[in-house]
């Protein structure tokens, strides 16, 4: 029961969470935040996504039993009641306000019950059923916990802080899209209007193409504003770059080629590069 509890939250997203989290604090306050804060933000930050994730699996329990991928959740398989998971995820969600309201400060809060709210209210009771743009809107939550963990160490959104939100927006297109791809067949039988069904696979390939450029500039510029140095530049346009081959090399491969390279490559892509920000921070400091 725990582990399926434990499912609820999507812990794929916490993975995300701490990726990104942990280097925007430790860029904004020039050095370790101190420990009790990181902790507390990163709390406030699981509860406000394992909330909307559990929120989400109960508002998608009709279209999860549809899917293949996603059949044997905990609530299309019964093994939790939809009304529980709902309290749970409402519990937790809410409660990431007060948590960093108190242990953090009132931005941090506002900020992950705004990104709970969107993706509970935006992204799953509408986004995603009803627009071929989900993925990219409903990217708005899913590139907040940066943003959060700077407000919560500077009490302030800066250029800085909304060029981190930017790179993680860019990156998850690319990233979900080759995962979208291979699933085609199971969004299609649910009604979900992801682009490979509504676009189809020449256009959606197109698209993890340009987001991959986008993403691509989008860290140079960062680089550029929190005046970083020779070894993050590296890695960005090197793995940059790499994310942009990646996505060409799906472009022009027929099928499912190269997407799962495509799915395996951003996910490391985007933890070495917030890894470069603090290194490199570190070397200069």
């Amino acid at each position: 029961m725990l582990r399926d509890y434990f499912t609820l939250t999507k812990p794929s997203i916490m993975l995300l969470l701490l990726i990104t989290t942990v280097p925007a604090m430790v860029l904004a306050a020039e050095g370790w935040p101190g420990t009790r804060l990181v902790l507390a933000t990163l709390l406030g930050g699981a509860l406000a996504a394992g909330g909307a994730g559990a929120v989400n699996m109960w508002i998608d329990r009709d279209i999860d039993g549809l899917m293949k991928r996603t059949q044997n959740r905990p609530i299309p398989s019964g093994r939790i009641p939809a009304h529980h998971a709902a309290i749970f995820g409402f519990v937790l969600g809410l409660s990431s306000g007060p948590w960093l309201y108190f242990t953090a400060n009132g931005l941090a809060a506002l900020l992950a019950l705004g990104a709970f709210a969107f993706y509970v209210a935006a992204y799953s009771l509408y986004l995603k059923r009803k627009t071929v743009h989900n993925t990219v809107l409903g990217g708005v939550a899913g590139a907040m916990p940066p943003l959060i963990g700077w407000a919560a160490v500077t009490d302030s959104i800066t250029v800085e802080g909304l060029l981190l939100f930017f790179i993680v927006f860019y990156w998850q297109p690319p990233h979900f899209w080759a995962l979208a791809l291979a699933l085609e067949e199971d969004y299609r039988e649910a009604g979900i209007p992801m682009m490979p069904v509504v676009l189809g696979e020449h256009v959606t390939k197109m698209q993890t193409v340009a987001y991959a450029v986008l993403t691509l500039c989008v860290t140079l510029m960062f680089g550029a504003a929190a005046s970083l140095g020779a070894l993050y530049f590296a890695v960005a346009l090197v793995g940059g770059l790499g994310f942009t081959w990646f996505a060409v090399r799906m472009y022009r491969g027929a099928g499912l080629a190269g997407t799962r390279g495509m799915f395996r490559y951003s996910t490391l892509y985007l933890a070495v590069l917030f890894a470069a920000m603090v290194l490199d921070r570190a070397l200069l400091g």
